[in-house]
């Protein structure tokens, strides 16, 4: 699993004092309240403090440490944002996208392997998740009614698709 997780994007400036605007990828803007560092890079290397973070409608406002004007801040604009595993407090249930992405499917019922799950789409009511097997692509929402365990760690998640999902059923 990795160590830093990728968690947005900063996409543009917001004021004269070198705030950034941050495009979240997570469920809200609220969950980066919790961190005091995000990364610039992958490895960690190039660590950020966080002064402020404030959820801005579709995005996210974050004044950073030495980062005091528009010409500071415009520099970043681009920059992938990463997090910390070990800063972050899930709620049971929750899981991040790339620890889902390559975990394989089971069914439920028959212990047959459905594929490997390849990408996560949100879709604003439920996010889809893409399941690959033999070329093809599968479909399926992510909801209580169809995923009955993630074993994040054994990289093994069981489902109980719905009806027509992975056959032709009528």
């Amino acid at each position: 699993m990795k160590k830093y997780l990728e968690t947005g994007k900063i996409v543009g400036t917001h004021g004269v004092r070198g705030m950034v605007r941050v495009q979240p990828w997570s469920d809200s803007g609220e969950f980066l309240k919790q961190f005091k560092y995000i990364y610039a890079d992958a490895n960690g290397n190039k660590k950020i403090k966080i002064n402020s973070v404030q959820p801005h409608g579709n995005v996210v406002l974050m004044q950073l440490e030495n980062v005091n004007s528009i010409e500071d801040a415009e520099k970043l604009r681009g920059t992938v944002i990463y997090i910390d595993r070990k800063d972050v407090k899930l709620p049971k249930g929750r899981y991040f996208i790339d620890d889902l992405i390559g975990c394989a499917v089971f069914d439920a019922d028959t212990n047959e392997t459905l594929g490997i799950l390849s990408d996560v789409s949100s879709t604003g009511a439920n996010d889809v998740w893409h399941i690959k097997r033999d070329n093809k692509e599968y479909l399926v929402p992510a909801i209580d009614e169809v995923i009955v365990s993630v074993e994040i760690e054994a990289e093994r998640i069981v489902i109980r698709p719905l009806k027509g999902i992975f056959d032709d059923e009528d």
